[in-house]
Formats: structure tokens, C-alpha cells, sequence
């Protein structure tokens, strides 16, 4: 019968046995006790009794000869004991009249403790059961990956609060999880697609060179731009092969310590051109990076150059090494800003994406190469721009 039953009706006749069960009891034994007792108390038997024999032992002590001393006392005790009878007697039709009284009075209490008893047990029942509702369906919004219900909720006690932010964090949580998983599985796909198109790229690419070579060697004037025309052609198929070939594969091999500063400078010096202006920038005493020392210069050249292209002979790089933490632990920030048109707002969250690009002749792999190699790290990207006003691409690696 009670499983039929909901949780909040369950809750609120539990509730509300526990509350009129002791006052059940009480009203009744204060109705009992009136009802009983009362009247023992000013019962008049044992006056009447007292009235009976102490009549006869005055009627024995006047028939013999007395004083009058006595028999004034005689009369006085008569008096008093006729007096004590009547009020005896007057003291039991009122306990009898009160203990009715006090029994009407204990079932009207008895009606005003169900009434604030169902009150109080409705109240506790809603402010116990809607937290504890809310709560389960919350649940099921986290089992099938739902964003919670927006909006601050104020019902129940603080400990449901409490609880709702706690599920909110574990629901952000989950999500991010959910996220980086599929991330992940996304990447590994690409990775994975990646490398087989540099492995199919590669075998034919080799003697596609060497025909090109004997062909240069040995074909007519009249070729030769043909020839050329194949050349760079195939020598871009090869800068595309190894371009996926370093993105199908993460950085392998023991760690050895990297000076990020050093690299920041060489860097600047072989890849930006003598037209623009550079400035690298490194704080002092910035520890050593322990990770893949080529992997890393080539993250930083593929951002640098992308610099390079924005300013268009006409800008200015900055490139900045300073201390940095990652979850209160010591890293490096390496950062490179450029005064180039900058990126627009709709663009800048896909610019680590594989294969998106937006530039004429790009693979999109640059900067999804040097996120790969950041991660893979252990540290994270992050990039800022706003158009006219240039783009700040940052690396922030841990130290160990």
C-alpha cells in the first residue's frame, strides 16, 4: 500500500505518525487523569464516613454526663465536621464538572496539534521532498550528458545548495571529460589518417623525384619549364608528406632539458626576415624545460612564420619568454605577438583545428602540429586577437 504511495506522501505520514502519536498519548492520559483521578480527590466517601462515625461517637459522648466545657467542644466539633462534609461534597461536583472540562479541553488540543502536526509535516515533507525530486532529475540530465536547469534554486535547507553546486561542478566536470575524450578520439582519427596519407604520399614521391631529375638532365629546352613545373610541385607534395607524417605522430624518446629562451632567439634569427623587426624578450633566471628539443622548435617556427606572413614585410614580432605556473606548479610561457591584421573573433577558436586554414596554399597542420606538441607536454595553448590590433599566440609548458 505505501509503495503506491510517493516519496513526499510517504515522508509526510511518517512525519505526522511521529507528531501525533505522542500527543495522542498525552491528550488522552490528560483526559484519563482528569477524568479519574480528579474525582478521588475530592471524593466525599471518606467524609461521609468520617461524618458517620464521629456523629456516633457524639451522640455516645452526650449520653453521658459531660461538662459543659465538653459539651461546648462537642459542638464545635459537630460544626466543624458538618462544615468539612459540605465543603467535601462541594469539592466533588466541581472536580466532577472539571474533569469534563479538562476532558473537552484535551480533545480540542488534540484537534490543534493534528492541525499545526499536518502543517508542519506538509512543510517539512515539501521542503525535503522537491530538493530531493529536483535532485534525481538533475541526474538524469548528467546520465544523458544534459545541461543542468540554469537559474539560482532556493528550495530547502542550505546542505541542498550545497549539494546542487557540488553537482553543478561534477556536472562541468563530466562534461569536460566528455569533451576531452572525444577530442582526443578526434585527434587520434586525424592522427591516424594523417599518417597513412603520408605513408601513401611518400612511396611514390621518391622516384617521382628521380624522373624528375633524369628528366632535367635529359629532356629538351623546350621541356624544361614543364620540368620545372613538376618539380615544385612534387617538392610541395613532399613539405605536405612531412607535414602529416609530424602530425600523425607525437613526440617519442627520452626528455632532455630545453632552454626556451635560446630557442626563442634562434628561432627569431633563421625564420624571421631581416624586413621586419623582432624583438625576443627573456625574463631572468627562467628554468630549463625538460621535453623534445626538435619537436618544440618546430611548434615555435610554425607559429613564428604564420607571424611572419600576417605582417607582410611591414610589422613588427615580439617574442617573449617569461616564468609562468600551471596548477601551482612553476612553467614557462612562451609567447609570440605580431602587428598584423589580426584574426577575426568567429575565427579564433578554430585556428588549433586540423586542416582548417585561411590562407591560400596552407595545410591548416601548422598550428594544430604545435598544439599536438604543446599538449603532449603536458602544457596548453592559448591565442588573443582582435582585428587591427594583431594576434598573441602563447605556449605555457611545465618545467618537469
Amino acid at each position: 500500500m505505501l509503495s503506491r504511495i510517493g516519496f513526499r506522501g510517504r515522508l509526510f505520514l511518517i512525519l505526522l505518525i511521529f507528531a501525533l502519536v505522542p500527543s495522542l498519548l498525552l491528550s488522552f492520559s490528560l483526559a484519563a487523569t482528569s477524568w479519574w483521578a480528579l474525582p478521588l480527590v475530592g471524593t466525599p466517601t471518606a467524609w461521609d464516613s468520617t461524618a458517620v462515625t464521629g456523629a456516633r461517637a457524639i451522640e455516645v459522648a452526650r449520653a453521658r454526663r459531660i461538662s459543659a466545657a465538653d459539651s461546648l467542644t462537642l459542638r464545635e466539633h459537630e460544626q466543624h465536621l458538618n462544615v468539612n462534609l459540605m465543603r467535601s461534597k462541594q469539592a466533588a461536583f466541581i472536580f466532577q464538572r472539571f474533569a469534563a472540562v479538562i476532558g473537552v479541553l484535551s480533545l480540542l488540543s488534540f484537534g490543534v496539534l493534528l492541525l499545526g502536526s499536518s502543517r508542519v509535516a506538509g512543510h517539512l515533507s515539501r521542503s525535503l521532498s522537491r530538493p530531493l525530486q529536483e535532485l534525481v532529475l538533475w541526474t538524469e540530465h548528467i546520465a544523458r550528458g544534459d545541461p543542468l536547469p540554469a537559474g539560482d534554486v532556493k528550495r530547502g535547507a542550505p546542505e541542498f545548495e550545497l549539494l546542487r553546486a557540488r553537482m553543478r561542478r561534477m556536472a562541468s566536470e563530466l562534461e569536460r571529460g566528455r569533451r576531452a575524450a572525444v577530442e582526443a578520439e578526434r585527434l587520434a582519427a586525424m592522427r591516424e589518417t594523417a599518417r597513412q596519407v603520408a605513408h601513401e604520399l611518400k612511396n611514390p614521391l621518391t622516384p617521382i623525384r628521380f624522373a624528375v631529375d633524369r628528366l632535367r638532365k635529359e629532356a629538351p629546352e623546350s621541356l624544361q619549364e614543364t620540368i620545372g613545373v613538376l618539380a615544385v610541385e612534387s617538392a610541395r607534395l613532399e613539405a605536405l608528406a612531412r607535414s602529416f607524417a609530424q602530425f600523425g605522430r607525437l613526440p617519442e624518446g627520452p626528455r632532455a632539458a630545453v632552454d626556451l629562451g635560446e630557442l626563442a632567439r634562434y628561432t627569431a634569427l633563421s625564420t624571421v626576415p631581416p624586413a621586419l623587426q623582432v624583438e625576443v624578450r627573456v625574463a631572468p633566471d627562467v628554468p630549463l624545460v625538460q621535453g623534445h628539443h626538435e619537436p618544440l622548435s618546430r611548434a615555435l617556427s610554425n607559429v613564428v612564420l604564420n607571424a611572419v606572413e600576417a605582417c607582410r614585410d611591414a610589422g613588427r614580432i615580439s617574442i617573449g619568454v617569461d616564468r609562468a605556473e600551471i596548477a601551482g606548479a612553476p612553467a614557462v610561457a612562451l609567447s609570440v605577438h605580431d602587428t598584423g591584421p589580426g584574426i577575426p573573433p568567429e575565427r579564433i577558436s578554430r585556428i588549433w583545428d586540423p586542416y582548417i586554414t585561411f590562407k591560400s596554399g596552407g595545410t591548416g597542420l601548422g598550428l594544430a602540429i604545435a598544439r599536438q606538441t604543446v599538449e603532449a607536454h603536458g602544457g596548453s595553448v592559448h591565442a588573443e586577437s582582435a582585428p587591427g590590433q594583431g594576434t598573441t599566440i602563447q605556449f605555457i609548458l611545465p618545467v618537469s
